[in-house]
């Protein structure tokens, strides 16, 4: 079926066949990435192969044509059929001879090579022989052709020699790549392959048509060779320039760092500053969406915007308060110095303008020039920000290290004013993960030495309604100064979980200590409302101490167990909205082996005898829904109201008197569960509003669109932290259509606009209120 198409059209197929050969010899001359001799004899080939096919058509043409013409084609085109066979032969002898001499590194040829040359030649020769013996084909009267008596010599050319040329080919295999080794493969073995059937055919060149067809794909291949060797001298010229760039950045990197640390060689507690707020810079960067190139930018723009600092006098830098007014303006041309530094780096000039500017705030009033908004450039915008938090969270002149609360609550409060409010929301998002991850990291000291009293304090160990036992064995140690000695507790709130008696350090951790206890019963009170102890003696038996802590809302309960001494201990607390702590300490005593455990046992109603009442800040009015008071962070929460139409909520609230931060507030939060209850079983959260404009959701379930400006009524924080504790009335609106829930909501000009896309295809979602350290009182549904 096949051979009888190709009978069919042959005449067609070889027209085709020679025209791609003959583009393929065109293009080959114009490649430039071959060397020129192999290039030659690429191109000779593929002549040879269109010019073969080309005279075997026209042979076909001719053939039984008496004419003068047609006699004369005829013996010429059967003449080069057989001529151009060997010729071929002789062709991929010298491309291979190249590839080993030139590619393969050979410094010989081969002698197989040799023979085949010669052979090849010899082969030429004999087709010239046989136009007068007929020794391979014979022309008669009628001008058609016929096989000689020596037709199976012609044969020796194109299928023995190509066998020698495999062997040379598989001995040196290791010196050609992939694609070449398999293009010299085809060449060889598909002639043969056709050649021995087409001893069995009489009439179709197919063997002619195949050696074409090989001479198309040695091209193809060679070409994609050329291209995968350009590839990896490409990528090794790549790789060269990335391995340059890489040392030069690192050089850069350690000079620039190498420069800022000379500078702030004159201010002791800048140390290590610049390198802080550039890697600040760069997370804040990176979660912003920048690439990897702009993040650079950002690190080193970061690094050196305080370069300015050389220039201001010594007595200036490290002056902490009582400035001049000629002393101030020497501390604002910190920027312009460092842009006038910084701008002879020409190559990077995002340098220069990124210190110049990183003083600007974003509402206008910042220096030197006093830009607002967008118009500052926004690698400045960052650094502000970045450098705003290294400087809040750092030991200055002016101030202690400002806790994570209080620095959270200036991000918050100065976010659209001092800082851009995009990247002051990302700084944000860095410290409430870095301060979860320090929760979960928080280690007790297994081992203290204290001397004189309070002057070692272990961290604070937290007390909550499950009962905490804490063990240790203590010994005394002769100091040679008293001999008295003894281990004591601390029992105290922080926002830093640590004991403090610096004024600074209790102003910026909001330090409460509630009450100081020893073993023997002996307590001293500072800011408990009540304390109850009762003491029994006990016979010496170790050294070993333990305490079994627990806490439900305001009271706790410590017993305190020591060789000679069990002191039960209920202590209430101011009320219940703050933390407690205890801290280890002692007096001329080795504390060690220490180790604390959580016993699995929750204290329940009734397992604390009360010794004072508890304060309420819900004795208002009540309407549809219970008056809730919210000691902790979203510690309660109103009952579910679906959500159908149009839905207005209208309360009371109040911030308590320990609340001290602007998130301490209401929140909104939209779910569903099974029970009707946040939390509840099946629970999913849409979305949590905080009314100060903070906004938290999980995005698996839905996608929020949140929104929140100041509006001319808004005073500032502090006085809206005020009015808060004075007490007003707020109002929510929610609309619900299909799938989404638009909740708006204005309190003391901050206004809130927040759009809810349920992803889950709840019919019923719910909505309830919450808050942190807040009362909720005469709650309206309407």
């Amino acid at each position: 079926m096949v051979f009888e198409f190709i009978e069919e059209h042959q005449l067609n197929i070889m027209l085709v066949l020679c025209s791609i050969c003959a583009m393929m010899a065109i293009l080959l001359l114009l490649t430039r990435f071959l060397p020129t001799k192999r290039k030659w004899i690429l191109i000779s080939m593929e002549l040879f192969a269109t010019f073969l096919l080309a005279f075997d058509r026209s042979a076909y043409i001719y053939k039984g044509d008496t004419t003068p013409i047609g006699s004369i084609m005829v013996r010429i085109s059967n003449f080069m059929v057989f001529f151009l066979t060997s010729a071929i032969v002789l062709g991929f002898n010298l491309y291979l001879t190249d590839l080993l001499l030139n590619k393969g590194k050979l410094e010989k040829i081969p002698k197989r090579l040799k023979i085949v040359n010669i052979g090849a030649i010899a082969g030429m020769g004999l087709v010239i022989v046989s136009q007068f013996t007929g020794l391979y084909y014979w022309i008669d009267e009628q001008n058609q052709y016929h096989r000689g008596s020596g037709f199976l010599l012609c044969y020796l050319v194109p299928v023995v020699f190509p066998i020698i040329q495999y062997t040379v080919i598989h001995k040196y295999k290791n010196m050609f790549s992939r694609l070449i080794y398999t293009s010299l493969v085809l060449y060889i073995f598909m002639p043969i392959v056709v050649g021995i059937i087409q001893i069995f055919t009489y009439g179709i060149s197919i063997v002619n048509m195949t050696m074409v067809f090989v001479s198309i794909f040695l091209y193809i291949f060679t070409y994609l060779d050329i291209n995968a060797e350009i590839n990896r001298a490409h990528e090794i010229e790549v790789e060269h320039l990335q391995q340059e760039q890489r040392s030069s950045k690192r050089l850069f990197d350690q000079t620039v760092t190498a420069f800022v640390t000379a500078i702030e060689k004159r201010d002791v507690l800048s140390e290590g500053h610049s390198v802080r707020v550039a890697e600040f810079a760069r997370k804040i960067a990176d979660i912003a969406g920048k690439t990897k190139e702009e993040c650079d930018k950002v690190y080193y723009a970061a690094l050196l915007h305080d370069v300015g600092m050389m220039g201001i006098p010594d007595a200036v830098i490290q002056k902490s308060e009582g400035f001049t007014e000629e002393e101030l303006q020497q501390k604002k041309q910190k920027p312009v110095l460092g842009a006038e530094i910084l701008s002879s780096i020409t190559e990077y000039p995002y340098l220069s303008q990124s210190a110049r500017y990183s003083r600007e705030r974003y509402d206008g009033t910042g220096y030197p020039e006093g830009l607002k908004g967008q118009e500052i450039p926004e690698i400045s915008r960052i650094i502000a920000v970045a450098d705003a938090y290294d400087t809040m969270t750092s030991k200055k002149n002016q101030h202690e290290p400002l806790s994570y609360q209080a620095v959270r609550e200036e991000f918050i409060k100065h976010s659209g004013s001092q800082f851009d409010p995009t990247f002051s929301d990302i700084m944000i998002q860095l410290m409430d993960e870095e301060h979860a991850e320090t929760l979960n990291t928080t280690q007790t000291e297994t081992k203290l030495e204290c001397g004189q009293y309070r002057e070692t304090v272990s961290a604070g160990i937290l007390i909550g309604q499950e009962l905490t036992k804490i063990c240790f064995t203590c010994n005394k140690t002769d100091t040679g100064t008293s001999n008295f000695s003894a281990p004591s507790i601390i029992l105290f709130y922080s926002y830093d979980h640590h004991v403090h008696d610096n004024e600074k350090a209790i102003e910026a951790y909001h330090y409460l200590e509630y009450s100081e206890l020893w073993f023997d019963g002996h307590y001293v009170s500072t800011s408990a409302r009540n304390i109850e102890v009762h003491v029994t003696e006990q016979k010496a038996k170790s050294s070993a101490y333990e305490i079994i802590a627990g806490r439900l809302e305001d009271h706790l309960s410590i017993q305190m167990i020591s060789p000679t001494h069990i002191a039960n201990i209920i202590i209430a607390l101011p009320d219940n909205s703050k933390h407690s702590y205890i801290a280890l300490t002692g007096e001329n005593c080795s504390i060690h082996n220490i180790t604390v455990q959580k016993t699995g046992k929750l204290l329940s109603d009734g397992d604390i005898k009360k010794i004072v009442s508890k304060i309420s800040y819900t004795d208002r009015l009540e309407s549809d829904l219970p008056n809730l008071q919210i000691d902790h962070n979203c510690s309660a929460f109103t009952e579910g109201i679906p959500i159908q139409d149009t839905l207005q909520i209208d309360f009371h609230t109040m911030s308590l008197p320990s609340a001290d931060l602007v998130w301490h507030c209401p929140y909104i939060v939209l779910f569903y569960s099974d029970d009707k209850k946040a939390g509840g079983k099946n629970y999913r959260e849409y979305a949590l509003l905080k009314i100060n404009g903070e906004s938290s959701a999980e995005n698996n379930y839905a996608e929020n669109k949140f929104h929140m400006k100041k509006s001319d009524q808004f005073l500032g924080w502090d006085a809206w932290k005020k009015k808060h504790k004075e007490g007003l009335e707020c109002s929510v609106t929610l609309i619900r259509k299909g799938n989404k829930i638009i909740m708006e909501t204005e309190n003391l000009g901050i206004a809130i606009e927040n759009t809810t896309i349920i992803h889950d295809e709840s019919k019923i979602v719910y909505v309830a209120l919450t808050g942190n350290r807040i009362a909720l009182t005469d709650i309206r549904i309407r």
